[in-house]
């Protein structure tokens, strides 16, 4: 259910075990996945689904971007047919050891570091999940010893037998609340998913600082090696900065300069230290993950520097997509910031980067298709501010308010999908207007 990356590559593993496979979308699909179906004689409908055939499933494989509240969804459920997803199906086809990260924010970074630090080293590894290509598509297409993958909340919800051989917590704070009935612990509980069904074989890297992390773990029996991180040397903690070092002292003896780290800011620290824990896991050699720590290019849209112009310096974060990332990347700028926030609110509370805007900001840009909650939010703090509804007068005015040395700083707190297709979209329409400045 859902013919996009995660369940046009369920279908055709699927097939290739011998499934009788149907692949059904509500919505239109977009022609390099059409494509894929027609060429391994997949049926398929689009705009519509054929209660018939759903109904008469033996297992429903359904995206995740796909809530379990539409009505096609909560008819299989009451019809007890299970609904999993495309990583637990693809799971049941390779012996390959699962590398899963989750967390509310750094989730990009950190899979991507991971995979960088494990090919650098030699490894052959995979990159799935929430980010690069379906897991399903490559087990059933090619063959990995290591898969790095990122894991949403709703790629947990529906993952039962999997099983992570490593495990990554890097935080948990409100998001997505929207598909968690505005319920917080709902939200922790698919999170906390991740040490699922993990043995004694098993590790759990967690940030130990996590308020949230900490209360969640007396409620588990975990079997699992446990290696938590925090920011400073503290009883427990495994990994740590200390008088200007990164220091990892389990599950191997590592040590390098802060300031080597290509990743620069508090929240990378926390990534950085996660992602260094896992290679020692993995095996990776001192040296070469000093290389690979020092020589990482960071993510496309995270806190991601497009240009200056005019003695100013754009950065898009449009990855920043709740409030908590929006902190970090706030906490991480050293010039006044003239801030872009906006999109589809899901839930937010924007309580906690209130004093940060006080203390960083200029001004702020509003951009949404409703900048309403926006205003009674921010308006009294007495900034300047201005309201947006599309990309070009967002940087326009962005251009209007900031002062020579200062940010432009794309965070929005929110969803793209109000005025954009993705979160992707929003930051290369934000990287294509400040280029054209």
């Amino acid at each position: 259910m859902g013919a996009g990356e995660s369940g046009v590559g369920a279908a055709v593993l699927a097939q290739k075990e011998g499934y009788n496979v149907y692949v059904s979308d509500s919505g239109s699909i977009k022609p390099a996945y059409k494509e894929m179906l027609e060429k391994y004689g997949l049926r398929y409908d689009e705009g519509h689904h054929d209660e018939n055939l759903v109904l008469s499933s033996t297992e429903v494989l359904k995206s995740p971007g796909i809530p379990k509240e539409a009505p096609i969804v909560r008819k299989v459920m009451e019809k007890g047919i299970p609904v999993i997803s495309e990583i637990e199906f693809a799971g049941r086809y390779t012996d390959a050891r699962m590398i899963c990260i989750t967390g509310s924010n750094g989730k990009t970074t950190t899979t991507s570091l991971i995979y960088h630090i494990l090919k650098a080293a030699g490894y052959n590894v995979g990159l799935a999940g929430n980010i690069g290509r379906s897991l399903a598509l490559q087990v059933a297409t090619e063959h990995f010893d290591y898969y790095v993958i990122e894991l949403s909340s709703f790629q947990l919800d529906n993952m039962y037998d999997f099983r992570a051989n490593i495990a990554v917590l890097l935080n948990i704070t409100p998001d997505h609340l929207d598909r968690y009935d505005f319920k917080f612990q709902n939200y922790i509980d698919a999170k906390m998913r991740v040490i699922r069904n993990q043995t004694e074989g098993d590790a759990f890297v967690y940030w130990m600082d996590s308020p949230v992390i900490a209360k969640e773990l007396g409620k588990y029996d975990i079997k699992s090696r446990m290696l938590p991180f925090s920011e400073v040397k503290k009883a427990g903690a495994v990994a740590y900065a200390e008088k200007g070092k990164y220091v990892i002292e389990k599950p191997a003896p590592f040590n390098m300069e802060l300031e080597e780290l290509s990743l620069t800011g508090k929240h990378n620290l926390y990534n950085s230290l996660a992602a260094g824990i896992t290679a020692k896991l993995a095996g990776v050699s001192n040296e070469s993950l000093r290389r690979s720590l020092s020589d990482f290019p960071g993510v496309e849209h995270r806190l991601e520097k497009v240009t200056r112009v005019k003695g100013v310096l754009y950065v898009n974060d449009s990855k920043a997509t709740n409030v908590d990332a929006c902190w970090y990347a706030l906490e991480s700028m050293k010039t006044p910031v003239v801030l872009i926030l906006g999109g589809k609110d899901k839930g937010n509370d924007y309580t906690p980067i209130k004093q940060m805007v006080r203390e960083k900001c200029r001004a702020l840009v509003y951009l949404g298709a409703d900048n309403s909650k926006l205003h009674r939010e921010f308006d009294s703090m007495g900034l300047p501010v201005a309201d947006t509804h599309d990309m070009k007068s967002c940087v326009a005015e962005c251009y209007r308010l900031a002062q020579p040395g200062d940010t432009v700083l794309l965070s929005p707190c929110c969803a793209s999908f109000d005025l954009f297709h993705n979160m992707e979209d929003r930051g290369c329409q934000f990287k294509e207007a400040v280029k054209a400045l």
